[in-house]
């Protein structure tokens, strides 16, 4: 059976300052998403769609391309802020990126099959691909609708260094997710307890919280819903300067509406990325520390 994995690739990085989807962490100059896609590979999903930007196709296809196009079946999608549908007026001076749910859209062109879409920036380690990899290509996902979510405990994904968007889910007794709310900023206080700043003030969240890391499965019908929910959310947003269109925004639509069911696959994994420069070292570290292991090769491609 087919699998694709879509990684969105096509962020600003405004908080760590630079191109984290370039940038170098393992032992032998491995991206976040080398081990991602060799993760990937192993779980048995035979095609990668990149999701990027423009102003660095070129680099990204010199330094990345090569090197996998021989391993699995890739391709490149695009996101800018000029890819929506006509008759929506833009603000002029906005420069922020339409959000996950637009770039996810983006790779519409290039997925018929069952799907994985996770962060360039995010590593989520190889139980995650195969746990995912096992749901996608189970007999029931050729039901539309269907999808699933890794699902992790929120003290594991915290950046000691500022603050964090992250999904805040709710989770039924059959272990499929009722509501998602993207909370855009998530910190530790100085007494040690987990805040969420909201529109209606401070809230204390819980550290074993389920969260959504943006590791999401689909089935390509998911693509239609996406456009018509983006034309609404154009209709309210497009004059906005940095309000988002994002996946966990869109999936609480869906099942609200009684539209999808999403199964959440637990993981206790501890998180790590790159949200600000002040996280590499400790992600650079992370992977060395898994490959001392056993887990990953010292170098991935050879």
């Amino acid at each position: 059976m087919n699998l694709t994995l879509v990684i969105l690739a096509a962020g600003i990085g405004s908080r760590y300052g630079g191109n984290k989807q370039l940038d170098r962490f393992g032992p032998s100059g491995e991206t976040i998403m080398d081990y991602s896609v060799y993760d990937a590979i192993r779980a048995g999903f035979n095609k990668v769609v990149f999701v990027i930007r423009h102003d660095f196709a070129d680099a990204f296809k010199r330094d990345f391309v090569g090197k996998w196009e021989d391993k699995v079946q890739i391709e490149l999608a695009y996101q800018s802020l000029e890819y929506i549908p006509e008759g929506y007026d833009v603000h002029p001076e906005r420069t922020k990126p339409w959000g996950t749910a637009h770039a996810m859209l983006m790779a519409k062109d290039y997925v018929n099959e069952p799907f994985a879409v996770v962060n360039a920036d995010d590593f989520y380690g190889s139980e995650a691909y195969e746990t995912m990899a096992e749901f996608l290509m189970s007999s029931r996902q050729h039901v539309t609708g269907r999808y699933a979510m890794c699902g992790y405990m929120l003290k594991n994904t915290l950046s000691k260094h500022g603050s964090v968007s992250r999904g805040v889910c709710k989770v039924d007794d059959q272990g499929f997710l009722d509501s998602v709310v993207e909370n855009l900023k998530i910190y530790y206080d100085q007494d040690g307890r987990i805040i969420s700043e909201t529109q209606n003030g401070n809230v204390i969240l819980s550290p074993n919280e389920v969260v959504s890391m943006n590791f999401w499965g689909f089935t390509s019908d998911i693509f239609g819903q996406t456009e018509n929910i983006f034309r609404d959310f154009l209709r309210e947003k497009a004059s906005e300067l940095k309000t988002e269109f994002l996946i966990p925004s869109l999936i609480d639509q869906l099942i609200r509406a009684g539209i999808s069911t999403v199964k959440v696959l637990r993981s206790d994994a501890v998180w790590f990325g790159v949200t600000y420069t002040e996280d590499k070292p400790s992600t650079i570290e992370s992977i060395r520390g898994l490959v001392n292991e056993g887990k990953y090769p010292l170098n991935l491609w050879i």
